[in-house]
């Protein structure tokens, strides 16, 4: 008996001197305390936006009303403080030029719900795109055209700015109540066609900018490839604008600035839920 109680003692002996060195060279386990967190890198994002809000800032009042109105946007949705006078602006360039007061009379009412616009000013509309989307602004006062269905049909089967601005109308006519002409798998189409507006060469211009930033503002910015956010970063002039194309010189293009900070503004700043592009009645 003692003879095998001496034998155990032995095996117990030997495993424990060969678990000790095993147990000297274990790594650590790291602890939440000293487990390191990566630094994030800061956004590319951040100093184009800032770049562009200067360019505003130091150039002085778009001379593109239209410009302004997205810029009234961006105020509303993003609180941008540097555009809390662009309805203001608007006003300024409307008085200066009554020969166009009635059409700029009909679309203030994207910064002012109860707009005073006189029905007369409805006859200033004549241009195709204006056709497409002016009814969808005032949907929820004049009704639809029975038409309205093919005319955004064939909008989108035109392409281009067409295009654009069918989806900006789904956008409208979803904020003001109305309910929109079209199925579900039109709609879809009418976001698709959009998003192939955007093409993959290097070259960055203002139908490609308005296809995105009007996709982001329909909730459909990830129709919108994180590759093309890039080259818009990466062709922003000097003096945070962009031009009308980014492949033909001149000077940096109001509107096409105004689009290119709204779509970097939804990718810095994504969310579920934002304020309407139209602005709401008065409380």
């Amino acid at each position: 008996m003692k003879k095998a109680l001496f034998v155990v003692f032995c095996i117990i002996a030997l495993c424990i001197l060969l678990a000790v060195p095993l147990l000297l060279h274990q790594e650590p386990t790291p602890t939440p305390e000293s487990t390191p967190t990566p630094t994030p890198a800061p956004s590319a994002l951040q100093p184009a936006i800032a770049n562009t809000i200067a360019f505003f800032e130091e150039s002085g009042e778009p001379s593109n009303a239209y410009a302004l109105l997205l810029l009234d946007v961006i105020h509303r949705r993003f609180g941008i403080a540097a555009f809390a006078d662009a309805l203001q602006g608007y006003d300024q360039i409307m008085a200066e030029r009554p020969d166009q007061a009635p059409l700029l009379r009909v679309f203030r009412r994207i910064a002012d719900h109860d707009n005073p616009l006189q029905y007369s000013d409805l006859e200033a509309v004549s241009e195709d795109i204006d056709l497409v989307t002016v009814p969808a602004l005032y949907c929820d006062q004049l009704g639809l055209p029975s038409n309205y269905a093919s005319m955004l049909d064939q909008a989108t089967r035109i392409g281009n700015y067409m295009l654009t601005h069918a989806l900006l109308a789904c956008i409208w006519i979803q904020e003001n109540g109305c309910k929109v002409p079209l199925s579900d798998a039109s709609i879809e189409n009418i976001y698709r066609a959009n998003a192939a507006l955007i093409n993959d060469d290097p070259v960055v211009d203002d139908i490609e900018l308005e296809a995105a930033a009007f996709l982001y503002l329909a909730g459909q910015g990830a129709l919108v490839n994180h590759a093309f956010v890039e080259r818009v970063i990466a062709v922003q002039n000097n003096d945070g604008g962009w031009l009308l194309s980014s492949d033909t010189p001149g000077d940096s293009d109001w509107h096409t600035t105004a689009l290119a900070l709204l779509l970097l503004l939804h990718v810095e700043y994504p969310s579920d839920s934002y304020p309407p592009m139209l602005a709401p009645p008065s409380p």
